[in-house]
């Protein structure tokens, strides 16, 4: 048994160290360690998902999906043993929302296959709120492993609603692993899912932690689980504080390594410092990002990849050996370009999970393949690019719910449209894809006054963010920095200071999501997924060159001029 000595002394130790060359350090050269052995090291793997939305089955091209997760895991768990090491499997979260096939049966498969694949534990999510607490107790109890999140308590008690973290003996070591939560949650999800809970700072939260942890002498490593978004150089705009932010906030030493999520990124560093690498491809070396000593990885989205970490715990100090990113049958590029060569040989999938899941699939697909309509081309909803301009597919959107409520125009937040719709036949699936949260629209009115106060902060949100607005039947200069917007016309109609004008917002939005101003609203009753339903199946045809922007809006003091940009 090695000697157990307090976490925050183990950067003091004195070493003999000796050089080892391995490809995750390929392009900085070699990473000096001592040599393990049987009396003084402690092998173990780390291996994590996050952002998984719902795609517990592979996708039409045969990706991800977790029947293909659990061959991975399960070979690698098999390896790690035979070598004499152990395996921790972590989730970032976010296992709700994003296929109707999960959405509409509460994403019970996807902890039903993360159940089988043998997950330790995982970070709450804010997508774990889409649903009411009712159905999120429901998640915890079927899950086999722990739930974490440190910073979540109830109001009325003060007591946490989750266990803030576990601690995991992985042969002659124990690791604590820190849940910790986005405080955005409630502005990110249906507020009425969270009113009944406080969302503390998770930074202040790590901090108070730490001294806990740290007087259990028995205790060796501290890891954090998160779902917090990982932000390049920590520059993270409207978003709140992510895991670089909290990684410098911490005294170097007090967190080893943190596994997040939130952001849906690979965490593939450049060899400059707290630069993405954007030559990354799937099946390349990865480099995790390491801020104050803290290792921070994050494995993408959606089950694409799996993320190996491989550590060695030498003389009371960790060691990362080697990193990877291993893809899941990827035959594309994120957001659907195709790669232009094969990635890795096929993986299997676990005929046990896909024999437990597919009941799930066919029930979902059932209901979900009805063909309501047809479109002459793209209805552009794809993340990086609604989030960052306006699109015909936010604008439709947008006028569906301002034409529903007979509304001067609307505005929808960017972070509710979820995919775009591709040319030809349109099913009841693709709209619950586009609109998987089930938001009510709501019906404003505001003096012209007011509505410019209102849209000097809604029209300047970041952009890139969720918070980004869409807009149709507005025309207006949005002034960046000053925060300022001019309202040229409304409704076609020039603007008048002393008028009165209304509009749509989806009731999300309204209550302070995306951290909107909350404005009182009248709740018409109309679901945001079952309106573009409608329409579209009331139109029959859709031609896109309707809804595609056309100067509406121009943005000023920007980097950029579709945008608000961070300068």
């Amino acid at each position: 048994m090695i000697r157990k000595i307090p976490h925050t002394k183990r950067l003091t130790q004195s070493l003999s160290l000796v050089v080892a060359c391995v490809s995750l350090f390929s392009l900085s050269g070699c990473e000096q360690r001592p040599t393990c052995e049987d009396n003084n090291c402690t092998k173990f793997t780390v291996l994590h998902t996050n952002d998984n939305h719902g795609r517990f089955w592979q996708n039409k091209a045969g990706e991800a999906g977790m029947a293909a997760r659990f061959t991975v895991i399960d070979n690698i768990r098999k390896q790690v043993a035979a070598e004499g090491g152990h395996t921790l499997v972590l989730s970032g979260g976010d296992i709700n929302t994003g296929v109707p096939e999960s959405d509409l049966q509460k994403a019970v498969p996807d902890f039903i296959g993360m159940n089988m694949i043998g997950y330790d534990a995982m970070a709450v999510g804010n997508h774990e709120f889409d649903n009411p607490l009712s159905v999120l107790d429901e998640q915890a109890e079927l899950a086999n492993f722990p739930m974490l999140a440190a910073n979540i308590y109830r109001k009325d008690t003060n007591e946490r609603y989750f266990e803030p973290y576990k601690v995991f003996n992985l042969g002659n070591i124990n690791i604590a692993v820190v849940g910790l939560t986005t405080d955005d949650t409630p502005k990110l999800t249906n507020p009425l899912h969270t009113e009944s809970l406080i969302f503390t700072n998770p930074i202040e939260e790590m901090q108070k932690l730490l001294p806990q942890i740290n007087a259990d002498d028995s205790i060796d490593l501290v890891f954090a689980a998160t779902h917090m978004g990982h932000y390049q150089n920590g520059e993270f705009g409207s978003n709140a504080p992510g895991d670089v932010t909290m990684a410098r906030a911490l005294n170097e030493g007090d967190l080893d390594a943190i596994i997040g999520g939130h952001s849906q990124n690979p965490v593939c560093m450049s060899g400059r410092k707290s630069e993405y690498d954007t030559r990354f491809m799937p099946g390349d070396s990865c480099r995790p990002d390491k801020q104050n000593g803290t290792y921070i990885m994050q494995a993408h989205e959606w089950g694409r990849y799996v993320g190996r970490a491989d550590f060695e715990y030498v003389n009371d100090k960790l060691y990362l050996v080697d990193y990877q990113l291993i893809p899941i049958n990827l035959k594309r590029m994120a957001f659907g370009k195709k790669l232009a060569w094969p990635v890795a040989e096929p993986i299997e999938r676990n005929a046990d999970v896909e024999a437990a899941l597919k009941p799930y699939q066919d029930k979902g697909s059932a209901e979900l393949d009805v063909i309501i309509g047809k479109v002459d081309g793209l209805l552009q909803g794809d993340r990086k690019v609604v989030r960052a301009q306006q699109t015909n597919l936010g604008r439709l959107i947008a006028k569906v719910h301002s034409e529903k409520v007979r509304a001067d125009f609307g505005i929808m937040n960017s972070g509710g449209v979820r995919a775009s719709i591709q040319a030809g036949d349109v099913a009841y699936r693709d709209v619950l894809t586009v609109q998987p949260f089930s938001n009510t629209i709501g019906f404003a009115e505001m003096s012209g006054e007011k509505l410019v106060k209102y849209l000097s902060k809604v029209a300047t949100n970041t952009r890139t963010s969720g918070a980004y607005a869409q807009f149709y039947g507005i025309d207006m200069t949005v002034m960046c920095r000053d925060q300022q917007v001019e309202i040229h016309t409304i409704n076609n109609q020039p603007f008048d200071i002393n008028e009165n004008y209304t509009f749509s917002i989806p009731s999300f939005s309204a209550a302070g999501g995306d951290n909107y101003p909350k404005i009182n609203i009248l709740e018409a009753g109309y679901v945001d997924a079952i309106e573009l339903y409608d329409y579209i199946k009331q139109h029959e045809q859709i031609n896109i060159a309707d809804y595609a922007p056309n100067g509406e809006l121009k943005f000023k003091q920007s980097k950029s001029s579709l945008g608000c940009s961070i300068y």
